[in-house]
C-alpha cells in the first residue's frame, strides 16, 4: 500500500503540538529536525517538514495529501484545499495595529493611508470588504518597526500576546481575522480509508482533550439531582457501593463547562470526586 504524506510545519509555533498531535495519535517516528522527511513505522504515512507558506501549495498540488497549517496562511495562499478538521491550537489574531499616538481612530480613517503587513491578500479582502482605500506595503519579516521607521502609518499582522506590538510603540487597532491549526486535504481523497482512519484518530484525541472523566459518590436519594446534571457521551453509569443506599456515579463532563459543574454537583451532594485526563474517545 502506498504511503500517504502528511506536511507540517518545520520549525515555528505550530511544530511542536502538530508533532505532539501526531503522536497522541499512536503514530511511531522521529522529528528529524535536520530532515525534510519521516516515515511513520505503524501506520502507511511520510510527514515531511515544510515552510507553512510552502504547506497549502504542496497539498493543492497533491505533493502531500494531507498538511497541518495555520488558517490565515490557507487564505493568504488563496489555496484550493479542503478544511478537514480544526484542530484547536495555534490560535491567534491577524490584527491592525497602529501607533500610540496615531489620529486614527475609525476605520474610515485608513483612507488613503499606507499599512504594512507579510498578509497583503487577507488584508486586501478586509479593506474591500469595508470599502475602505489604503496603500498597502508588502513587508516580509518585521512589520511591527515600519511606523516607527516611516514606511507606513500601520500594520496588519498576526498577534498572539500583544507583547511586540507594546515594545514596538503600537497598539491594537482591529480584529481583522481569527486563525487556528487547520488539518487540510487535497480534493478527491474523502473517501480514502487511510485517511479516514488518520482522521478518526485525531477527532478522538481531541475530544479527550477537550473533556475530563469524573466519578464521584453520592446517596440514592439525591442521585436524580447528579444525574440531571450529567450528560456524558450518552447518560451516567451508576455502579452501587458496598455502603448501603450510596452508589458511585461515572460520567465524562467538558472541559468548558467543568468547575460550574463540579460545583453544582457538590451542591446535590455529591462526595470523593475524581477527575481523570482522558487519552482518548472513540465514538
Amino acid at each position: 500500500m502506498k504511503n500517504l504524506k502528511i506536511a507540517i510545519q518545520k520549525s515555528g509555533r505550530l511544530n511542536e503540538k502538530s508533532v505532539q498531535l501526531l503522536k497522541n495519535c499512536g503514530l511511531d517516528f522521529e522529528n528529524y529536525k535536520s530532515s525534510l522527511i519521516t516515515t511513520v513505522s505503524n501506520f502507511p504515512l511520510e510527514i515531511l517538514f515544510l515552510r507553512d507558506d510552502d504547506i497549502p501549495g504542496y497539498v493543492e498540488q497533491g505533493i502531500a495529501d494531507l498538511g497541518i497549517v495555520g488558517e490565515n496562511v490557507i487564505e493568504e495562499t488563496l489555496s484550493n484545499v479542503q478544511y478537514l478538521q480544526r484542530l484547536g491550537f495555534g490560535k491567534c489574531t491577524l490584527k491592525l495595529a497602529i501607533p500610540k499616538d496615531s489620529s486614527i481612530d475609525r476605520l474610515e480613517d485608513l483612507n488613503g493611508k499606507s499599512i504594512a503587513t507579510s498578509y497583503p491578500n487577507i488584508l486586501q479582502q478586509f479593506l474591500d470588504e469595508y470599502k475602505i482605500n489604503a496603500d498597502i506595503q508588502m513587508i516580509s519579516g518585521s512589520v511591527e518597526i515600519a511606523p516607527g521607521l516611516g514606511l507606513s502609518d500601520a500594520i496588519c499582522d498576526i498577534v498572539s500576546t500583544g507583547g511586540t506590538l507594546k515594545s514596538n510603540g503600537l497598539k491594537p487597532f482591529v480584529d481583522v481575522r481569527n486563525s487556528e491549526a487547520i488539518l487540510i486535504g487535497r480534493d478527491g481523497l474523502e473517501e480514502n480509508p487511510i485517511i479516514c482512519e488518520l482522521l478518526q484518530r485525531i477527532q478522538s484525541v481531541l475530544r479527550a482533550k477537550e473533556t475530563k472523566y469524573v466519578v464521584l459518590n453520592v446517596e440514592k436519594k439525591n442521585l436524580s439531582q447528579i444525574t440531571e446534571l450529567l450528560h456524558g457521551v450518552k447518560s451516567p453509569t451508576v455502579v452501587p457501593l458496598a455502603e448501603e443506599g450510596w452508589v458511585a456515579v461515572h460520567t465524562v463532563i467538558s472541559e468548558d463547562d467543568f468547575w460550574e459543574k463540579i460545583n453544582k454537583l457538590k451542591a446535590a451532594g455529591a462526595q470523593g470526586i475524581v477527575v481523570m485526563p482522558i487519552e482518548k474517545i472513540i465514538m
